[in-house]
């Protein structure tokens, strides 16, 4: 055989490998091409924390069904991180409610498109509401107030085009699962607080408050996560440098109390804030049990315990199927109706 018919068997070969390499990335699901800050970190780097993205433990196989009606809309212009899908009632005049939800993923990874420990937009969109899923810088970008500024941030942009994409500005709810319901309850308590709004990412005219939250097994203070699972069977490291909540702040969390302070939704509780439904799982060894309860029961002293509902799940872990039931979705969407109709 020739030299060049050596050289282009040679060439032909290293083609057919290139054609099956590329075949076999069309088999990655499309929210890990979409977003590879979606994929799961090892546990190296989450301080244990387990992945919470679609399909993973904890997280959600069922997030949407339908197509947003508007894709990656650009809410801010400092990061690509800083877009949201927004899903709207396919029946109905409008104008419609609004949830706003955050994904978790321990403030260091999910994506918009897996909810990452969410679930419900099908639902919600079934009931008349319309659904803003939104990304946020995550820690390995930016560490915390960004978090929050982008939350805000997201809020006062849907706010300014309410009549632009035909939502109701006066009755928004945040929902947020594990990080996410960290920052959904830092939305439902710190309306008005100026030193977490980011008003330079925009629309600094508008109102980032929200009249509902719903939070699902989020973290509250962090400071004493390890006091609370000391004595269980649970993993005692949030105070460790590589703990998802320090990589959130830049520094081991005790080191840093008084940035640490204004991550904790309690610390802005005021008797204007609106009605909240926190959910837990009982056997939860990520965010313990006691965080959720005690921010409900510090609400309900100020703002009324008949505007705080507190369920807590029996033999849940963090997150998963037994928050994804019919029943569990329609709590939530009677939650809102209760509020936002």
């Amino acid at each position: 055989m020739s030299t060049k018919k050596v050289s282009q068997l040679t060439l032909l070969t290293l083609v057919l490998l290139l054609v099956l390499a590329a075949a076999g990335c069309t088999g990655t699901s499309a929210a890990t091409e979409a977003a590879p800050a979606a994929t799961a970190a090892p546990a190296s780097q989450t301080g244990g924390l387990p992945p919470m993205g679609a399909g993973a433990p904890g997280g959600t196989s069922n997030f949407v069904s339908i197509d947003p009606a508007y894709k990656d809309l650009a809410y801010a212009s400092l990061s690509d991180a800083q877009k949201l899908d927004l899903y709207l009632p396919t029946t109905g005049s409008g104008p419609f409610p609004l949830v706003m939800m955050i994904h978790g993923g321990g403030f260091m990874f999910g994506d918009k498109a897996d909810g990452a420990g969410l679930a419900g937009v099908d639902q919600l969109v079934d009931a008349g509401y319309a659904v803003a899923s939104i990304n946020y810088r995550l820690s390995g970008e930016a560490t915390y107030p960004a978090q929050i500024n982008d939350a805000k941030a997201a809020v006062r942009f849907l706010r300014a085009n309410a009549a632009k994409y035909n939502l109701n500005p006066d009755r928004f709810a945040a929902f947020g699962a594990s990080a996410g319901g960290n920052l959904a309850s830092l939305l439902g308590t710190t309306c008005g607080v100026a030193e977490l709004e980011g008003a330079d990412l925009g629309n600094a005219d508008q109102s980032s408050c929200v009249q509902a939250t719903v939070d699902w097994f989020g973290p509250i203070d962090f400071l004493k996560m390890d006091e609370q699972f000391a004595g269980t069977s649970c993993p005692a490291n949030h105070n460790d440098a590589s703990s998802p909540e320090s990589k959130l702040v830049g520094a081991p969390i005790q080191t840093v109390p008084d940035l640490v302070a204004t991550t904790n939704p309690q610390n802005y509780i005021t008797a204007d804030d609106g009605p909240f439904l926190i959910e837990n799982g009982t056997a939860d060894c990520n965010i313990p049990p006691a965080q959720n309860k005690d921010f409900a029961d510090a609400l309900g002293k100020v703002i009324g315990t008949d505007k705080v509902q507190y369920v807590s799940i029996q033999g849940a872990a963090h997150g998963g199927s037994q928050f994804e039931t019919a029943e569990n979705l329609q709590l939530v969407v009677d939650f809102l109706n209760k509020y936002l109709k």
